[in-house]
């Protein structure tokens, strides 16, 4: 992903002038590796430019006479074979001048083009091929970034000899190693942390001279810079080395081991050439266990270090010694990183220690700093303001991380570690001294986006009695009944101090204000400042601090009234008394989202972000996902070794994470008279070639759509236009991504004539422009509209774009309007027909849903009317759940089926297969249905089919109930009563089991039928009977579907 401001490069060289404490390491090293002077050719693969890295190189090759000539390279098999043909044959030029190519890709590119590195020449001082590798990689379905290096587990092994590799993992290291990688005397691989390290800003940086095209060996250049390739730490008489590749997770464990006697560590620098003289060197006699941490793709795979190690170190006579190997998986390496306090554990846990030293602390001194942003709230100016007030006598570190999925558009993470100078310690990253894992360090936390406080854990990290800052519109009030329960909760425990300012309000009293961006953030500056200093602070002292710092963009009466009223508008919350009330199950909000690392930056140069939450898009990414489905639809699980006949293809619904099935409409016949108020009708689809299979009673999910003509009205009201594309998530998972029309997404996807919950009418009063529209929707969606809301939802049915049309001044974007209302969900049917009678067909019994609002607006249930109007060749998708609704084991079993109205679905099935097992001469037991509708003349469903199973004896016995066609009001409880002997008989004495499927009004009465038949012909007392047939229904023997 690209840069977020790109940095002015320097105009002629880092000597003359450069301020690099404003540039992180990895910036350096794009400046260093991409001058002329060092390659002849930058060659920057996607899958760098991807998590951040050569972004800058190709901005300064198009713009500097001094930067090398920058090519853009896809990864793709064979990867490195142009980089071995430029170097192998040479242009005229290349001939004389030589050429030295620098290529930036990342682990997974490497991986890909070891396979023609064996074919490089052999290098010399003027050829030679230097890979910079930026460590960090996604891992999982949330696509998480990870400093793993386990792609490469395998990979070192093809590596010929003349390539060395080399790691590091401080920012000095970095700069020094992408320096030295060009005076080998082979060709060189340099991996970094890109993760962390290297991005992080603050640090005094000192560049090399000049990067050299000499012909040293890997331990000689090492030791010219002021290294080794491997590095000892820890006690010097330890019994028990631990031996880690360079990286964070290396930092981590010398800050661990630190102090602890017995234990070492030693840090491998140098992978290839490995040299086993040196390894031997920083091994003492007195150790008696080693233990290699090795980068594994999964916990059986054996990593190259151990092999390396092992080969080094191994002496059969010396039993003592006992070399093992740790495996280290990238979910592990996510989860150690993230937090390392269970990496500590993992270490004395595999060393079987019994120390307790399990953190990694900042000095005492220290002060965090949390800002939480979105892109169109970040201030940019603010990160800059703090740390210049703080660069003199104290190191100012900073890291921002993104979040490119979690949130619509997405999320921003700052993290700022001040320390006095005098207090620094020996470097690690900020991922392990300020690690967001809610053990609460952040001193300050600063939320630019309060929506973000109802979304994610963002007080999570808040220390004990620490300021929370909030930038929003929203009162006191306000801002504790947005707040979740939880978070409450959390900041009543802590003690959280929270305090709130309107930038808008600030400004808009000061009209004279040059940048209104810039502006904002100084308000934000000057509250800061106020709650750093806390007691000591005053207007005063805040305006003359600030002063310093500020750029003079404005003259100082105007700065004095910005400060003036900036002091006046920040407003202390004070905590409510009591801990909230905790929410049933069935009510209680969404679980807050965690922040997940996953997007380097972002490039805001041309008004386009790059966070991968919904958004509108473009026909240009449209057709990526045309051209590259793969890469774009879901992944779908498959087990080893096992190959589909008709295999998934996600592409046709990338917006649906289940195994589905695009099935053909071949009958929809309407069963009821025209003239009749209930339209029933039956369906037939056509499944051949698609591989669907479904066992008999279980139900088919219908995904279906809005009705167009509603979707095309919504949108002219909205004032979007349908046409345009807007990328969206996949409902159901984690970070995948489609793109479609507008029109398509609210036709297809969103559920947008649903039933809106209680949470949806907070969750839009931030939006609403007009106060009476935010306040009412914020009574509703409070506890005290509770009574408002059950009117709104049950008597009033509205929809989500019923609400929308009440409340029109709340407006939010068509992409933050699709998270919102959330995704249309499948509606499930009871499968009407038996497969081994109908072979490649699936067929459904449905009525339509329809009623007049109190308002008198004509309603629709939504899948019903879509299936209603379906067309003889539509395509369909559809998916499959299973049913408690399933024949008994034993084909001799009576069955007694009892079905009203659609409720005869599955029945259907049912007698459809036993008459087949009749027709193969298979017994089968006694079968009694009963059916229960209001006409016979009008709603005998399927009535034909069940007076030929009455002819055939497939059907012992048929009690047909038909509510309105005597002079008394028959149902089916009636007519279960008529054979009350029988059926206690059966259910008592013959194993059988009753079915009910239909309405829920009915069950208390065909309940008491069944009781009272096994009182009268049983001997069972009441109680007796109701606990004889709870032991039914624990025997999958009495089973009911209603609805």
């Amino acid at each position: 992903m690209a840069v977020e401001n790109i940095p002015r490069p320097p105009a002629a060289s880092l000597s003359k002038g450069t301020d690099v404490s404003r540039m992180s390491a990895s910036d350096l090293i794009e400046w260093i590796t991409s001058r002329s002077s060092v390659s002849s050719a930058v060659y920057v693969y996607d899958v760098a430019e991807q998590v951040g890295f050569g972004v800058l190189a190709k901005a300064w090759g198009s713009s500097l006479e001094t930067s090398a000539p920058v090519i853009a390279v896809q990864t793709r098999a064979g990867a490195g074979l142009s980089l071995v043909g430029r170097l192998s044959e040479g242009t005229s030029h290349d001939a004389v001048d030589g050429s030295v190519l620098t290529a930036y890709t990342s682990p997974q590119g490497l991986a890909t083009m070891a396979q023609s590195l064996p074919f490089l020449p052999p290098a010399s001082s003027a050829s030679k091929l230097v890979i910079q590798v930026p460590a960090v990689t996604p891992v999982g379905e949330a696509f998480a970034f990870s400093p793993t290096l386990a792609c490469l587990s395998t990979t070192l092994s093809l590596l010929p000899e003349n390539i060395a590799v080399l790691l590091s993992a401080t920012p000095q290291e970095s700069v020094d190693f992408a320096a030295l990688s060009y005076g080998l005397d082979t060709h060189a691989i340099h991996i970094f942390d890109h993760y962390g390290s290297a991005r992080e800003i603050g640090h005094e940086l000192v560049p090399p001279a000049a990067a050299r095209r000499s012909m040293l060996s890997s331990s000689d250049a090492l030791s010219y810079a002021g290294y080794a390739p491997f590095e000892f730490a820890g006690d010097k008489h330890s019994h028990t080395v631990l031996i880690f590749p360079n990286g964070p997770l290396a930092l981590y464990a010398k800050q661990i081991v630190s102090g602890t006697v017995g234990l070492a560590v030693v840090v491998v620098k140098v992978l290839r050439p490995w040299n086993d003289d040196a390894l031997r060197d920083v091994i003492s006699s007195t150790v008696e266990e080693i233990y290699v941490f090795d980068d594994v793709p999964s916990d059986i795979a054996q990593g190259p270090l151990f092999v390396n190690v092992f080969a080094s170190l191994y002496d059969p006579l010396r039993s003592e010694r006992v070399i093992r190997s740790q495996r280290i998986t990238p979910h592990q390496t996510q989860l150690f990183v993230a937090r390392p306090s269970q990496f500590a554990s993992h270490i004395f846990t595999s060393v079987k220690s019994s120390s307790t030293h399990s953190h990694i602390e900042a000095p005492s001194s220290s002060t965090k700093l949390l800002f939480f942003s979105t892109p169109t709230d970040n201030l940019p100016s603010f990160h800059q303001l703090v740390r210049n007030t703080f660069s003199g006598a104290t190191s100012v570190r900073h890291i921002a991380c993104h979040d490119a999925f979690s949130h619509s558009g997405g999320l921003t993470v700052d993290q700022v570690v001040i320390t006095p100078k005098g207090d620094a310690q020996e470097f690690t990253p900020l991922s392990g001294v300020f690690p967001l894992d809610g053990s609460g360090k952040a001193d300050f936390t600063c939320v630019l986006e309060p929506n973000l406080l109802k979304s994610h854990c963002v007080l999570d990290d808040a220390n004990v009695g620490s300021a929370i800052l909030v930038l929003t519109s929203w009162s006191p009030d306000e801002l504790w009944a947005n707040l979740p329960s939880d978070a409450v909760t959390l900041a009543l425990q802590r003690k959280l101090r929270f305090y709130i300012i309107d930038p808008n309000l600030v400004l808009s009293h000061i009209p004279d204000t040059a940048s209104r961006e810039f502006t904002g953030s100084l308000v934000a500056y000057l509250v800061f400042l106020r709650l750093y200093l806390g007691r000591t602070s005053s207007e005063g002292l805040v305006r003359k601090i600030a002063q310093g710092m500020v750029p003079l963009t404005f003259g100082s009466d105007t700065f004095a009234k910005l400060s003036s009223r900036t002091w006046l508008e920040l407003v202390q919350v004070q905590l409510p008394t009591d801990l909230p009330v905790v929410e049933s199950k069935a009510n209680s909000p969404a679980p807050l989202k965690q922040f997940r690392f996953n997007a380097i930056a972002v490039d805001a140069g041309k008004g386009e972000a790059v966070y991968v939450g919904s958004r509108v898009s473009s026909w240009h990414e449209a057709a990526k996902h045309l051209l590259f489905p793969s890469a774009f639809a879901p992944a779908l699980p498959t087990l080893a070794g096992f190959k589909e006949e008709f295999p998934p293809n996600p592409s046709l619904r990338p917006d649906l994470p289940e195994r589905t099935y695009l099935v053909t409409c071949a009958v929809n016949r309407r069963l009821t008279p025209l003239e009749y108020d209930r339209n029933v009708f039956h369906l037939e689809f056509n499944t051949e070639g698609t591989g669907l299979k479904y066992a008999i009673g279980e139900a088919l999910g219908v995904h279906g759509w809005n009705d167009a003509r509603d979707v095309l009205e919504f949108c002219t009201w909205y004032g979007v236009n349908p046409d345009r594309l807007i990328t969206i998530a996949v409902p159901g998972s984690e970070g995948r991504m489609h793109t479609r029309t507008i029109f398509q997404a609210l036709q297809q996807q969103i559920d947008l004539f649903g039933k809106p919950p209680k949470s949806f009418y907070a969750d839009l009063a931030p939006y609403a422009t007009s106060r009476v529209d935010r306040l009412a929707l914020q009574f509703i969606g409070s506890p005290e509209g509770s009574s408002t809301f059950k009117v709104l939802s049950e008597k009033d049915t509205l929809t989500f774009a019923d609400v929308l049309q009440r409340y029109a001044s709340a407006r939010p974007s068509i992409e933050e309007l699709c998270e919102l209302i959330g995704d249309i969900k499948p509606r499930h049917y009871s499968i009407a027909s038996s497969q081994s009678v109908v072979g490649d067909r699936v067929d459904l019994l449905v009525v339509t849903v329809e009623w007049t609002s109190p308002s008198g607006k004509q309603r629709y249930g939504q899948c019903t009317r879509y299936l209603a109007g379906l067309k003889v060749g539509q395509k369909v998708t559809v998916s499959i759940k299973p049913s408690v609704m399933k024949l008994p084991p034993d084909n001799t079993q009576p069955i007694i089926m009892a079905g009203l109205g659609t409720g005869a679905a599955p029945f259907r099935a049912f007698l459809q297969h036993r008459a087949w097992l009749s027709h193969q001469g298979i017994p089968v037991g006694p079968t009694y249905y009963y059916f229960g509708s209001r006409h016979q003349s009008q709603e005998y469903l399927y009535g034909e089919e069940v007076e030929a199973y009455i002819q055939d004896g497939t059907i012992t016995k048929a009690g047909l109930a038909f509510s309105r066609d005597g002079p008394r009001k028959v149902y089916i409880q009636h007519k279960m009563l008529e054979d009350a002997e029988t059926l206690a008989g059966m259910l008592k004495n013959q194993n059988g089991v009753f079915y009910l499927c239909g309405p829920t009004w009915p069950v208390p009465d065909v309940y008491e039928a069944l009781v009272g038949a096994l009182v009268k012909n049983q001997g069972h007392t009441r109680e007796s009977a109701d606990e004889f047939l709870e032991q039914l229904k624990e025997e999958e023997r009495y089973v009911l579907e209603v609805y």
